[in-house]
């Protein structure tokens, strides 16, 4: 497989998960901070397309045997892992000190000196499991379709 496409491929994922997100997530006019906004959650997962995709393509190349390919694996469980619980909890903490933020009006300080915090920043199961499915989907047409027809 050509090297600069197996480099891009896992951020052709990622770049995929990221426009189907906003696509599905947001039929209103968007902004340019929108678009910043909706990368930390929502269906489906980037981070989840993006490791996918570059364990699949490790598994092409180097074979579901190869150690580079259990390496790959596990950090590709570490990842969505993280997307799905620490994430999640950050999420928790945020909606939490924005409630106090909030029953605390009368203190300016607070208002002025910190901002909300985004509240809805992990995955869920269902959204992490599209991410990879797309990752792997992505991963699987490059290296069968366009790579052969491109570079041969």
């Amino acid at each position: 497989m050509n090297p600069y496409l197996m480099f891009l491929t896992p951020f052709i994922a990622a770049g995929s998960a990221q426009f189907i997100k906003i696509l599905i997530g947001h039929p209103r006019k968007l902004s340019f901070k929108d678009l910043f906004r909706l990368t930390y959650a929502g269906m489906p997962s980037g981070h989840s397309a993006f490791v996918s995709s570059l364990t699949m393509l490790i598994a092409l190349i180097q074979g579901f045997n190869s150690p580079i390919f259990l390496l790959s694996l596990v950090f590709t469980f570490i990842v969505i892992n993280d997307a799905l619980k620490l994430r999640r909890y950050l999420g928790k903490q945020g909606e939490v000190i924005n409630t106090l933020i909030k029953d605390l009006k009368e203190d300016q300080f607070l208002d002025e000196e910190y901002p909300l915090l985004l509240e809805r920043i992990g995955h869920t199961k269902i959204e992490a499991l599209v991410g990879s499915l797309l990752g792997i989907l992505v991963s699987l047409i490059m290296f069968f379709l366009i790579d052969p027809f491109l570079f041969k």
